[in-house]
């Protein structure tokens, strides 16, 4: 009924399914990947916190309120 319709399979495509798939076997932790991960795991989140907090300070202080204790 539906004869002929095959699906042609991309030879890269393959090749980044099969790397994604065993990323756990194949990571290494090197210099790169310990800066990555401080960078965008730890120091990116605590900078967004410390604005959030001090955004809610300024609030604070325009309104005559004292300052919300946070961590």
């Amino acid at each position: 009924m539906g004869g002929g319709m095959e699906a042609n399979k991309n030879k890269f495509i393959e090749e980044w399914g099969s790397a994604r798939e065993n990323l756990e076997h194949n990571f290494r932790w090197t210099r790169r990947n310990f800066a990555l991960i401080g960078l965008f795991g730890i120091a990116i989140p605590i900078f967004v916190y410390k604005g959030i907090v001090k955004e809610f300070h300024m609030q604070d202080e325009d309104n005559g309120r004292p300052y919300r204790k946070f961590m």
